[in-house]
């Protein structure tokens, strides 16, 4: 269906639909009027096949309705002029933590900041992260103020991504996402309403992560970098700990994925039914069958190696249980990808940033293709990879007609050089404009 049809099956529909409805608030229908033009260099529509040339996006009342060949001019429409830019779907980061970025103070943040520093925080780094290009995250860890972040999102209040979100990861008493290295008196008023300890606990936490808004159940399957801790990079859960959350997650809608650096808790979690991996540092050629046997999606996050490698090494950053395991860990991580990659893994793109700085989450890329992947590839793992991965393929990840207008434009072409994405020049979000140059 051409432009012309598109336009005026639209505007016909809007107008059966306002007739009907008896609104009387003229600019109601006035919006439906709308269309946005724009005419692209070049557009990549869906990743994994071919970009195509001199292409109009024709966009209405936030959604694409159609890609056409050539550039179409309209009177009544807004025309965007990118014939010099490179135009793909919005990008998708799987891990982040909106709530902060990692300094030399962060430890103190939970006795220093309000639930209103948290909130206003969050958003600056929502903004941060649009404005870089990426459209859609998922938040796997952190306080409650992430719900509501979302839902200003969603009303237009802030700017910001699409969200899904876990709220407060659940772990065990002394794993990684409890509270250490504080005293006594002050852990029981910093201690997440998520720690839990055997089955019951668990299915309890799960119910509770749900009811505070939870998209997606985080678990801290083994432990982790930065809990001020000597607990290790294993397995911390027991068996039938992660087969009660999964079964409880699951009755209530919810798929689980799991923090997990260590052999051990990886491939347990994946046997008890958690569908995605956030790191997999100590994975290896037999974790990677398992991936494939339980269909489940690996969320790298080598930037965040990285991160922690260099704090160790450059800056006084991290107590000394930390800075063990970043020197230990952060290494391991790039060879991680690469074994991933090369034993078939589905692998979605994730940064936890929050570790690393927020509006820095492209430089991931850089890490994906040093593994092996095509800059195409790399590409599909933030967008129709990740768009399935945190269960919004239905609206985003491709540009299609019924799908969000949520895209990006670049100067020149990803595809030759993946370091593009790093200076992301035009963003819209929902048929808005973010970013233009």
């Amino acid at each position: 269906m051409g432009f012309r049809m598109i336009k005026q099956f639209l505007l016909a529909s809007a107008t059966l639909a306002f007739s009907s409805a008896a609104i009387a608030h003229d600019e109601t229908h006035d919006n439906h009027e709308d269309f946005t033009l724009i005419h692209a260099g070049k557009v990549l529509a869906i990743p994994g096949k071919a970009p195509k040339s001199k292409q109009t996006i024709i966009i209405h009342d936030g959604k694409i309705v159609g890609i056409e060949a050539g550039y179409i001019d309209d009177d009544e429409a807004t025309i965007i002029d990118g014939k010099e830019m490179f135009f793909l779907p919005g990008l998708i980061d799987s891990h982040v933590h909106l709530r902060g970025e990692w300094s030399p103070t962060s430890r103190w943040e939970p006795v220093t900041l309000e639930s209103g520093d948290w909130a206003f925080q969050s958003a600056k780094h929502a903004k941060t992260t649009l404005m870089a290009g990426f459209t859609a995250v998922q938040d796997v860890g952190g306080p409650k103020e992430i719900f509501a972040l979302k839902r200003a999102i969603n009303k237009g209040i802030v700017p910001g991504p699409h969200i899904q979100a876990a709220g407060s990861a659940i772990s065990i008493t002394g794993g990684h996402g409890d509270t250490h290295g504080w005293t006594d008196e002050l852990i029981p008023h910093m201690q997440s309403e998520t720690i839990c300890d055997g089955p019951a606990e668990c299915r309890a936490a799960v119910r509770q992560a749900v009811k505070n808004g939870a998209d997606v159940i985080k678990i801290t399957a083994t432990g982790g970098v930065l809990s001020n801790t000597n607990a290790g990079t294993g397995q911390q859960f027991f068996n039938d700990e992660l087969e009660a959350i999964v079964e409880a997650a699951t009755k209530m809608g919810r798929k689980v994925t799991a923090h997990a650096h260590g052999k051990d808790g990886i491939e347990s979690a994946l046997k008890a039914g958690v569908k995605s991996i956030e790191h997999g540092t100590y994975l290896d050629e037999g974790t990677a069958a398992l991936f494939k046997k339980y269909d489940a999606t690996l969320v790298p996050t080598v930037m965040a190696g990285m991160t922690v490698v260099d704090w160790a090494t450059n800056k006084d950053w991290l107590p000394p249980n930390s800075a063990k395991k970043a020197l230990e860990v952060g290494p391991q991580m790039q060879d991680m990808a690469r074994i991933a990659y090369e034993n078939g893994v589905n692998i979605a793109f994730g940064t936890d940033t929050g570790v690393s700085e927020h509006g820095k989450n492209a430089e991931e890329f850089t890490y994906m293709v040093a593994a092996g992947m095509s800059e195409m590839e790399a590409i599909e793992s933030a967008t129709t990879v990740a768009a399935k991965h945190i269960g919004l393929d239905a609206v985003i990840g491709t540009l299609e007609p019924g799908k969000y207008a949520d895209l990006i434009g670049v100067d020149s072409n990803p595809l030759k050089s993946i370091e593009e994405l790093r200076d992301v020049d035009f963003v819209m979000k929902g048929g808005k404009v973010y970013k233009a140059p």
